[in-house]
């Protein structure tokens, strides 16, 4: 899953593009690379990341998903977005896919809204808001047995409502410390038991170019090594940056297994 920022202040500058042109063009590398899924966003969900109203959301996603949509309308596009309207307005401009960041904790239609548009649905753990999740790290539980414990209610939900096509994600960087991500990445086949696909988001982060004391520019190396991690404990999507190279990655874990 390649990702397209269609913000001015993803933590990473070199995933920001300027103008639609550039965007499309992207997005056409990206699936020349190898993608199969395409991530179009337009709420930086960095920490701290300043509140962007649904309107200026839907300004900055809706003619992204339509230009890529008209030039690869072979592409599946996902919307990674947390609100119900932009959903729908994504879904009907184009996109297949929603990436929730929030795991329908931010916007209570967000799952009414999933089951009426029958579509899969990207069901992400995290705590609080992104202005506020970088305090929300305790788990008295335990982390696992937490997001064990989250997902299967939320599961449980979206079912009630007839979403038929759910994959999950761990939430690597929300409401988790860096120890509790590298906790999280070890122990990530323990969430196999809820068979579901797992999409994981490692690309760039945080918890790699932190402890390598480098910039998200420079934490290319430390997120294939992050990534070969994730796809030897039971990942199955990876969500990057960097498409050439996870595609790569892949394909040498993938030939591990099967030796």
């Amino acid at each position: 899953m390649g990702i397209l920022n269609a913000t001015p202040d993803s933590f990473y500058a070199n995933s920001r593009v300027s103008n639609l042109d550039m965007t499309v063009a992207k997005a056409g590398q990206m699936l020349a690379d190898g993608a199969t899924f395409l991530d179009i966003g337009g709420y930086s969900t960095r920490p701290g990341a300043p509140e962007v109203s649904a309107q200026e959301e839907l300004d900055r996603v809706i003619p992204v998903i339509e230009a890529v949509a008209q030039a690869y309308p072979e592409a599946l596009i996902s919307v990674d977005t947390f609100r119900a309207k932009v959903a729908q307005e994504a879904v009907k401009n184009g996109a297949h896919l929603i990436n929730d960041v929030s795991g329908g904790t931010l916007d209570e239609g967000m799952f009414e809204t999933v089951g009426r548009l029958g579509v899969p649905y990207v069901l992400m753990h995290m705590r609080g808001t992104p202005q506020t999740m970088a305090s929300l790290t305790e788990y008295p539980n335990g982390l696992i047995e937490e997001l064990i414990a989250y997902y299967t209610e939320k599961v449980a939900a979206l079912r009630a409502l007839g979403v038929k096509d759910i994959l999950l994600d761990p939430g690597f960087g929300f409401a988790k410390t860096l120890d509790q991500n590298y906790f999280l990445l070890k122990h990530l086949r323990e969430l196999e038991m809820l068979e579901l696909p797992l999409l994981i988001g490692l690309s760039r982060k945080g918890m790699i170019y932190k402890p390598l004391q480098v910039e998200p520019a420079e934490a290319l190396t430390g997120t294939i090594v992050a990534n070969t991690l994730a796809l030897l404990n039971g990942a199955d999507i990876m969500r990057v940056h960097d498409v050439k190279e996870a595609v790569q990655t892949i394909q040498l874990v993938h030939k591990t297994k099967s030796a």
